[in-house]
């Protein structure tokens, strides 16, 4: 018997994390057992979900999280493939529980699949969103090819170089991730300064570009997450296709950009 038979809340939340991972491994940027994705599923958390024991010992997250005391997330396993995540969901992932001391977490549901060994730097991220009443519940580590391929040029890890270019390629880029992209200089992936300059870039953009890895963005939920990721990353095939054919893309005008803005009140 699985946790989603009684939870039906909670089964709706997973079934769209499965098939977002599904997208995610279709599009290419999920490549073996690449990427992750932990959705906070406190708000799904009935009194049988909260009376259920632990399934395995408690594993210690690295770091005292207090903002995330009794919370409850939804993971991908480490070393579990997104393509496998989106056919069965509860054997490629588990439910966690943060335990009281902040500092562990214990697995609930529905088998013992150790999370992504990534979870310090989502979990803390997690912790910051609720420390500052954000209504953001997903975050998402990926790989899209042509983001990743532009991390590779020194221009591009400017401040908001990116950012303005993407947004000049087409209009919907800017109406659909008006805060741009951030950039994360290189870190050893899984490591605690990852995670703190994730957490402070995330502070002024939901998605980020973590230099010659990955993207990782946070949203209301997994396919939002994605949906922004995967808007930012049309953009760049759209400069990378004029360029594969000869030319630099003009872009949209700074002026069409302000218009624009205006129009649909996003941010100058």
């Amino acid at each position: 018997m699985s946790i989603l038979d009684t939870n039906k809340d909670l089964e709706r939340e997973v079934l769209l994390v499965a098939e977002t991972a599904g997208y995610l491994w279709q599009a290419g940027w999920a490549e073996r057992n690449g990427g992750n994705i932990t959705v906070n599923v406190t708000e799904y958390a009935d009194e049988a979900m909260r009376r259920m024991p632990a399934i395995a010992d408690p594993f210690p997250i690295g770091l005292t999280l207090p903002e995330l005391k009794g919370c409850y997330f939804f993971c991908k396993g480490t070393n579990k493939r997104m393509r496998d995540l989106a056919r069965r969901p509860m054997e490629n992932g588990s439910v966690i529980r943060i335990t009281d001391d902040c500092a562990h977490y214990e697995i609930i549901a529905d088998n013992p699949v150790k999370p992504t060994s990534e979870l310090p730097s989502h979990l803390s991220v997690h912790a910051r969103l609720i420390a500052n009443g954000s209504s953001y519940k997903a975050s998402l580590h990926t790989h899209p090819i042509e983001l990743v391929a532009m991390s590779h040029c020194r221009r591009f890890l400017e401040k908001d170089v990116a950012s303005n270019l993407l947004w000049s390629m087409i209009p919907e880029t800017k109406a659909f991730c008006p805060r741009g992209l951030g950039v994360i200089p290189y870190h050893l992936p899984g490591s605690h300064k990852l995670a703190e300059a994730t957490i402070k870039e995330i502070a002024d953009y939901d998605v980020t570009l973590w230099e010659k890895h990955g993207v990782f963005a946070v949203d209301t939920d997994i396919m939002s997450a994605f949906d922004q990721v995967d808007v930012l990353n049309k953009a760049a095939k759209i400069y990378i296709a004029a360029h594969s054919m000869g030319f630099e893309p003009e872009g949209m005008t700074r002026e069409q950009m302000v218009e624009m803005s205006i129009a649909f009140n996003l941010p100058k």
